[in-house]
């Protein structure tokens, strides 16, 4: 689809505050409520609903919230307390945001919670509803609001960098969303910053302070991820030697990114759904409900909603999850970025005091500019790496450049035994890609586990085991001062 060159960018907002490329939408068919284009600015729908106390004790008491589930009751923990009002519950009724609209759901109150004067345990509201809660009553109404998002004009947000209008776009975007306690999906090829957005994300909403956890679920064993989410108590399975917290449990009261969420099994996506739902897990082998306060940040490559299409990924949970989809674009789709982010890169203290002052000349970067980058940001910070480690003097130039950057590097077969069965040719072969590639990415982060993790897009656990797997020496790879 050509995008007219009047339009700096068009996005569409869908009626449960998406935001996604048109281009995307069009592929999709996904239904929308509208389409704004002023010039290079986008807007993105915001849903809120506001609770007024029109009756009883707390009589002018109100709240106007974004998030996705709104608690009442007498308790200080509650989103609107019911402060004066003796006949109220603890935690009397919550309020939340679903696929069908507001669901108002009874928290086993003492007195009950009524709608229009009928007792309800679950019921969907509408415009205008009068509940009772208590001696209290409340009036419920949703709120549409657009908010128009402008380009951000720095060009830079925590540790991305980015001066093409689409990267500004998204930048102005997260700080826009970071304060809003919502959901939010981040898609994106490999290597294109995800984690980045969401650790922005986080550093730009009221959760600042408490803990971010990173849950890579397409890193870590399939029998083991169930654990690594929920936590598990001791003697839960085999090697539970202990009772351990999960991820949802040690993000209480911060954020968790599930990076390539698409890799989670279909039977642990209901479990999943439960959690966002609930605001609980039960730890694996368990019988305790343990509640948690979180904000789910979730990240794919894959495309969820051809996911959803073919029935892999549950819609119910995409749903609950893509309250703001950001959609990152390619590095080869904003290649004016290139030069930007290697400056920028360059001028990092630690880059400046360890191999001083770097610059590209204009041939090196013609041809950088000109790759495909098929592994992203991520890829081109490891080519810099790469000639940093061979650049002598102050000019970076092509011959410091990788062979297949330069294009100098022919295509070779695959080295395959093609007498073996197919599976053993296949294990074969992916066993010295394994270890190929894991000592070539140790040797360049000098035997650092961590780094080498960060830059491969692995799991720190998953590089430990290969590095066991395969026997090799990871401190013999550290540069020697």
């Amino acid at each position: 689809m050509s995008i007219p060159k009047d339009a700096q960018e068009e996005v569409m907002t869908s009626p449960g505050g998406n935001a996604v490329y048109l281009e995307d939408v069009a592929e999709r068919n996904i239904t929308a409520t509208h389409t704004l284009v002023v010039e290079s600015r986008t807007t993105l729908k915001v849903r809120k609903c506001r609770l007024t106390v029109t009756g009883g004790p707390d009589t002018g008491r109100e709240i106007i919230s974004d998030k996705e589930r709104i608690r009442v009751g007498a308790h200080s923990t509650n989103d609107l307390v019911l402060t004066e009002d003796r006949t109220a519950s603890r935690h009397h009724f919550e309020i939340q945001y679903t696929e069908k609209g507001y669901l108002l759901i009874d928290l086993n109150s003492t007195n009950g919670t009524y709608i229009d004067g009928r007792r309800v345990e679950r019921v969907y509201l509408s415009t205008g509803n009068q509940i009772r809660a208590g001696t209290s009553t409340l009036a419920f109404a949703p709120i549409d609001e657009e908010v128009t998002v402008e380009p951000d004009k720095d060009g830079v947000l925590g540790a991305m960098v980015g001066q093409s209008v689409k990267m500004r776009q998204i930048f102005g975007l997260i700080k826009k969303i970071a304060p809003m306690d919502v959901s939010v999906i981040v898609q994106g090829e490999t290597g294109t910053g995800k984690e980045l957005v969401a650790r922005a994300v986080h550093e730009g909403s009221n959760r600042k302070k408490g803990p971010m956890v990173v849950l890579d679920c397409g890193a870590i064993p399939p029998n083991l991820i169930e654990s690594e989410l929920f936590g598990h108590e001791k003697g839960a399975f085999t090697g539970a030697t202990t009772s351990r917290p999960g991820a949802f449990e040690r993000a209480h009261g911060g954020t968790i990114f599930l990076d390539e969420l698409g890799e989670l099994r279909l039977d642990l996506q209901p479990k999943l759904l439960r959690v966002l739902e609930n605001r609980e897990v039960r730890r694996v082998g368990g019988n305790d409900v343990i509640e948690i306060d979180v904000r789910v940040i979730a990240a794919t490559n894959r495309d969820l909603v051809k996911e959803v299409q073919a029935g892999t990924f549950r819609e119910d949970l995409y749903f609950r999850l893509s309250v703001i989809n950001i959609q990152l674009p390619a590095l080869r789709q904003r290649r004016d970025d290139i030069p930007f982010i290697l400056r920028h890169a360059l001028a990092d203290p630690e880059i400046v005091q360890k191999h001083g002052r770097k610059r590209f000349t204009p041939a090196a970067l013609a041809i950088l500019s000109a790759y495909a980058w098929p592994g992203n940001v991520r890829e081109l910070m490891n080519v810099l790496s790469h000639v940093l480690t061979f650049a002598d003097g102050e000019d970076i130039d092509v011959s410091h450049l990788p062979a297949r950057i330069q294009g100098q590097q022919k295509e070779q077969p695959l080295p395959f035994n093609e007498h073996l069965s197919f599976k053993d040719a296949k294990e074969q072969l992916l066993e010295s890609f394994e270890r190929e590639y894991i000592g070539q990415v140790l040797k360049r982060c000098d035997g650092n586990i961590s780094r080498a993790a960060r830059e491969s897009g692995l799991h720190r656990k998953s590089i430990e085991r290969l590095v066991k797997k395969y026997a090799l020496d990871a401190r013999a790879m550290k540069v020697k001062q």
